[in-house]
């Protein structure tokens, strides 16, 4: 009789144990802590293809054969609206050197929905392409015109400029490229009129705007996108990538396809970074991991933001070599020096 209730007790405890353990198990996968997780993503080579077609097609101008790889660099994300992690998941990625793992309203803003972010980021992503595009057309002597895309509504414009004008001037200066108007109309005091000229469906007029300034830039509620008519067409596909983070590798990759040579003289170089109408290369968030996953694709080189530099410094992967640019032409010239074989005396972060 004493053996078989020793028997029981053990057979209780066990059950104890498997059940505490069922019960874990559950509320782990159950939870969703309100935590983010960041690693590294893929390396995609704008060069390349993805799923069959080209990351970069040209329509309607020659093209030239291209060598090695020219990578966007990505981070993969886990948690957040729509995509919320379990218990499971966060903890194990405690214990992960290559995650890091942040408090979700440090990443996104609060009651924002899958939907809106998906439209916002795509809308980045859109950005991106435009920018790359006017950059590299600028480059290469492309008539450029800037084109109103859209008009705040109940803003400054309203009213007075609409959605297709085209302007020409900015209180008497001709306008050649798109990022003029908004360096012309950062010169005005605040409270001043602007002048600025329009075409209209080929008629021409001048109409006056008063700049406000909103979070120390002078902005007069337009917005503006950069034309070039005489330019090829260009259709940049990045998947489900979203973000403006890709602008600078997109403009080198562009600019390959468009002029004779391979730039990278058959290397894999990688690169992260904005890019902005006036081509400089601006600052982008998680570059850490950006670099793993450049190094992960086996990337000797990796073009990184000026700005992010205090995030690169102690930082980079075994086997990589950090070049930091500030526009868009230090990073051709850079890219042309690794092709050669040059890219020893390159500015680094360190």
């Amino acid at each position: 009789m004493r053996a078989s209730w020793r028997l029981s007790r053990r057979t209780a405890r066990l059950v104890t144990v498997v059940l505490f353990v069922m019960v874990l198990v559950v509320v782990g996968a159950l939870v969703h802590p309100p935590f983010v997780v960041l690693r590294a993503g893929p390396a995609v080579n704008t060069l390349g293809d993805l799923d069959g077609t080209a990351i970069i097609s040209v329509e309607d101008a020659k093209t030239y054969p291209t060598q090695g790889a020219l990578d966007f660099t990505t981070v993969a994300q886990y948690g957040g609206p729509g995509f919320e992690i379990n218990g499971w998941f966060l903890l194990s990625s405690l214990f992960d050197p290559g995650s890091d793992v942040v408090p979700r309203d440090e990443v996104f803003p609060p009651n924002v929905t899958r939907e809106s972010l998906s439209r916002a980021t795509s809308a980045q992503m859109a950005g991106s392409h435009n920018s790359a595009e006017a950059v590299v057309f600028n480059k290469l002597g492309f008539e450029e015109v800037a084109r109103v895309a859209s008009v705040v509504p109940s803003g400054l414009a309203q009213g007075v400029l609409r959605e297709g004008d085209v302007i020409t001037s900015v209180d008497g200066q001709p306008i050649s490229r798109t990022a003029q108007v908004a360096e012309l109309v950062r010169q005005r005091p605040d409270g001043s009129p602007v002048k600025i000229g329009i075409d209209r469906g080929g008629s021409g007029s001048v109409v006056e705007v008063t700049p406000k300034k909103v979070q120390g830039r002078m902005l007069i509620g337009v917005g503006l996108e950069a034309r070039f008519p005489k330019a090829p067409k260009v259709q940049i596909r990045a998947g489900d990538v979203g973000g403006p983070s890709a602008g600078t590798m997109f403009a080198l990759g562009l600019y390959d396809k468009l002029t004779p040579g391979a730039l990278t003289g058959g290397r894999r170089i990688a690169g992260t970074g904005t890019m902005s109408l006036d081509g400089t290369v601006g600052p982008i968030g998680g570059i850490t991991h950006k670099m793993d996953g450049a190094r992960a694709a086996s990337a000797e080189w990796f073009l990184a933001p000026a700005k992010n530099c205090s995030e690169v410094v102690g930082n980079v992967p075994e086997g990589l070599r950090v070049v930091k640019v500030d526009t868009f032409d230090e990073a051709l010239r850079a890219v042309e020096a690794i092709g050669a074989g040059q890219g020893d005396s390159l500015p680094t972060c360190g």
